[in-house]
């Protein structure tokens, strides 16, 4: 039978044992603190240098031409809130920026909704382009539900974006998920360039309007979080951003496989969402932009990559001046925008390209390219106004 001089002493004993897990826990805490002061050791995450670098900075504030902008997401990022389309306009106003392809547009009901969104107050600002409902009435984890794993479906989209071109569509946007998520009814992934879906395609040519179409992701994403990977502590913050290999199709198969859809349907013009997803490589955008007359690409989101070979960069984009298209990913704040012209338009150095504090997409600081006049119209509106259905006339009409 414990006494009470028992219960005391294991009372105080638990107590003391308490106070010394807190006591090594804080002791621990203080050991760990990783700001990198007093001979500390700096954790990746607080590390906020400050450049003592002296060099030029050009404060633009608009373009130098007008703009379209063929990568926005106003469904996603405004939620259709009308107030945050206002602001946004007034934004578009001061910048130069004439036009707007909103790609989340999807389609049937909520493509009408998208199209009334921005269409009903600024009707010859904005595009839009529709999505492929791939799962359709069907359970998001029972894939031989989805609505493309039934006859007939690559041909019914077709017959709905004939009828989304007649609503106003100028044309149609694929995101990442086909080719990384996606899979079919015996667990296999959904290839990009299965025939299945090719009268969809094909569709797009007879209809003239074009496909962007954002395949694998950046080169960082597809290697190990270790200590080699430029982009670790970008992919520490965002583990769901990684694509091993024991998971996901490589990136190198999921490239091979919209590149052979594209030579399959030379009459369909396609648009390489943030620069193919391959702006750490452009000897091989070159060689893809060589081989396919058909293929375009933007760079949205991805000025960060670009703008820390500004050599090469600059290079490429005097050579492909009729194939660039320019993109943002947004909308965007207005500080953001600022190093989008700033990297077009100058010779600046060592600048940010996020208004973020910590560079959200790599550990670095970009260079401008100075882009002639003639190359930044074509690249801000002149390509756009040839490819995308509608997009001319209402540039022309921004310009008056």
């Amino acid at each position: 039978m414990m006494t009470g001089l028992n219960k005391t002493l294991i009372k105080q004993t638990f107590i003391t044992l308490v106070l010394v897990v807190l006591a090594s826990a804080q002791s621990r805490g203080q050991g760990e603190s990783l700001d990198g002061r007093e001979g500390r050791n700096l954790a990746i995450g607080n590390f906020r240098p400050k450049p003592t670098l002296k060099v030029r900075q050009t404060a633009l504030e608009k373009a130098l031409f007008p703009v379209v902008d063929v990568h926005t997401h106003f469904r996603y990022r405004f939620k259709h809130d009308l107030g945050k389309l206002d602001e946004y306009v007034e934004l578009m106003d001061k910048h130069n920026i004439a036009v707007c392809c909103s790609l989340d547009g999807k389609l049937g009901d909520t493509l009408d909704t998208h199209l009334e969104y921005l269409g009903t107050k600024y009707p010859s600002r904005f595009v839009v382009f529709a999505n492929v409902d791939w799962q359709g009435e069907g359970d998001q984890d029972n894939p031989s539900s989805w609505a493309c794993h039934q006859p007939g479906f690559a041909e019914k989209t077709a017959r709905q974006l004939q009828l989304a071109v007649g609503h106003g569509v100028s044309g149609l946007k694929l995101f990442k998920q086909f080719g990384l998520s996606y899979k079919n009814p015996d667990g296999s992934w959904m290839k990009i360039d299965d025939p299945r879906w090719d009268p969809i395609w094909k569709a797009c040519g007879q209809l003239g309007i074009p496909v962007i179409i954002h395949t694998a992701d950046p080169i960082a994403f597809f290697r190990p979080i270790d200590e080699t990977n430029e982009r670790w502590e970008e992919l520490f913050r965002h583990p769901e951003w990684s694509f091993p290999p024991d998971k996901y199709p490589s990136r190198e198969l999921l490239l091979q496989a919209r590149n052979r859809v594209i030579e399959r349907h030379p009459e369909t013009i396609f648009i390489g969402a943030h620069m193919a997803n391959s702006s750490e490589d452009l000897m091989t955008v070159a060689g893809w932009l060589d081989k396919y007359p058909n293929l375009y690409v933007e760079f949205a989101s991805r000025i960060g990559e670009l703008g820390r070979q500004p050599y090469t960069a600059r290079q490429f984009f005097l050579k492909y001046s009729d194939r660039i298209l320019f993109g943002t990913d947004g909308p965007w704040p207005e500080l953001r925008l600022t190093y989008y012209w700033r990297f077009l338009e100058t010779y600046d150095e060592y600048f940010p390209y996020s208004e973020k504090e910590f560079p959200p997409q790599g550990f670095w600081r970009i260079y401008g390219i100075g882009l002639p006049p003639r190359v930044l119209r074509q690249i801000y509106y002149e390509n756009a106004c040839r490819i995308i259905p509608g997009v001319k006339s209402k540039v022309s009409n921004y310009r008056r």
